[in-house]
Formats: structure tokens, C-alpha cells, sequence
């Protein structure tokens, strides 16, 4: 299948059904938010590494998370009843992507799409209203959290980080909790994880999650 080309100066993108195998849809265009949120509406998200041009994604299988399908084990449920870590959202946005970022930049690990220019689009979003961090602080200290992007009543997830054990599960706890008292349906985790569906999440068909995203945008939340 052809990667198609995008323009600058139109938001339009081609049938996500028409992604290779990959997932790889198209590449090119820009950062600009109105992009972006057209991106996520049709199912659509940019990953690429810092030499590559912008890429655009739309996976088949897409991995998601019914929020009442969220598990807890009985080691996450003690550490969540000790309230050691203290929750927060949109507290401190740039810096919990920063925090991703450099979780990816290390542990050998070859780069990230986490790119400064990334950083500053989503920060744009945030302001905007569109894109949240959910932040788990222990004695006063970022340790845990991510963010993510919401389309209707779906919350697309993008990256989380730990720096103390089970911060980031306590964090998404509360995020799903939070998601559920709001109206949402679901949290987008985009590419299969063995990780993630540990927690619930499971896979879906590239053609299901479409139709699920753009019904959702007849049914928009507040986060």
C-alpha cells in the first residue's frame, strides 16, 4: 500500500483503513494543533524519531482499556490504600512529558519521539484544553505519571513514567477513576503492550476502534 504524502497548508488525512501493515499511514505536514486533533479524531497519531519525518499511525490491532475492565492485583490495592503518593492533574504538564522523555532517552535505549518540538505542540494542546498529565507526587516529588490527548469521551494515552515502584499504576488508578466519575468510555493505548494488558486492556480491530473514535466525538467530556 502507498504512505501518502501530506500537505502543509490542509488538515485532510486519507482513510486510516488504507495503513500498511505496519500501521504506517502517511508522512509529512506539520505540528499544528488544528492537525493533530483531526489526526486523533480519525484514529490517526504521530511517532517518529528525530531524522524522520513527521509519521502518521493508525495500527491494526489497536490496543484499548474499558475503563471497567482496569484491573488492580492485590499489591497495587495496598499500595493505593497506603496513600503514599499524592495525585494531581494538570499540575505540571511539560514536565511530566519531559519525564517521559527522558525515561525513553535512557536505559540504552535508542532516542525517543519524544522531540522538543513534540513537547512544545502537546504543551500548546494542553493549554488549549485538549491534552492532560496525571501526576503521582511523593514527599513533594514528581515520581510517576503521563499524559494523553481527549477525542469525545475517549481518553488517547501517550506515554507514562516511573521513577519509584508503582507510581505511575497508582497514577493511572486514579486516572481511570477520574475518566469513569467524567462520562469517558475508554483509554486509547495504541499499540499492543503485554504490559498494559496485564491492567485490562485488550485489542481491538483497527476498523472497530474508527467507528468507536468517531461516535465519540458526539458524545465530548470534559476531563
Amino acid at each position: 500500500m502507498n504512505i501518502f504524502p501530506l500537505e502543509k497548508h490542509s488538515f485532510a488525512f486519507p482513510n486510516p483503513l488504507y495503513a500498511d501493515d505496519s500501521g504506517l499511514l502517511a508522512f509529512g505536514g506539520d505540528l499544528n494543533p488544528n492537525r493533530i486533533m483531526t489526526a486523533y479524531a480519525n484514529g490517526i497519531f504521530p511517532w517518529y524519531n528525530e531524522d524522520d519525518p513527521i509519521l502518521w499511525w493508525s495500527p491494526n490491532p489497536r490496543l484499548i482499556l474499558e475503563l471497567e475492565d482496569f484491573k488492580v492485583s492485590k499489591s497495587l490495592a495496598k499500595t493505593i490504600k497506603k496513600n503514599s503518593f499524592e495525585i494531581k492533574f494538570d499540575t505540571n504538564f511539560t514536565r511530566v512529558m519531559l519525564e517521559c522523555k527522558k525515561i525513553r532517552e535512557g536505559k540504552g535505549r535508542e532516542g525517543t519521539w519524544i522531540l522538543d518540538e513534540v513537547v512544545k505542540a502537546y504543551t500548546k494542546l494542553h493549554k488549549m484544553g485538549f491534552a492532560h498529565s496525571f501526576e503521582a507526587y511523593y514527599e513533594g516529588e514528581l515520581v510517576g505519571g503521563g499524559y494523553g490527548i481527549n477525542i469525545g469521551n475517549i481518553f488517547c494515552g501517550e506515554s507514562m513514567f516511573t521513577k519509584k515502584t508503582d507510581a505511575s499504576k497508582v497514577a493511572l488508578f486514579h486516572l481511570v477513576q477520574r475518566l469513569k466519575a467524567n462520562g469517558f468510555k475508554l483509554i486509547d493505548c495504541q499499540i499492543p503492550s503485554d504490559h498494559l494488558k496485564t491492567l485490562g486492556a485488550k485489542i481491538m480491530p483497527r476498523e472497530e476502534f474508527i467507528t468507536l473514535v468517531k461516535k465519540s466525538t458526539n458524545d465530548c467530556k470534559s476531563f
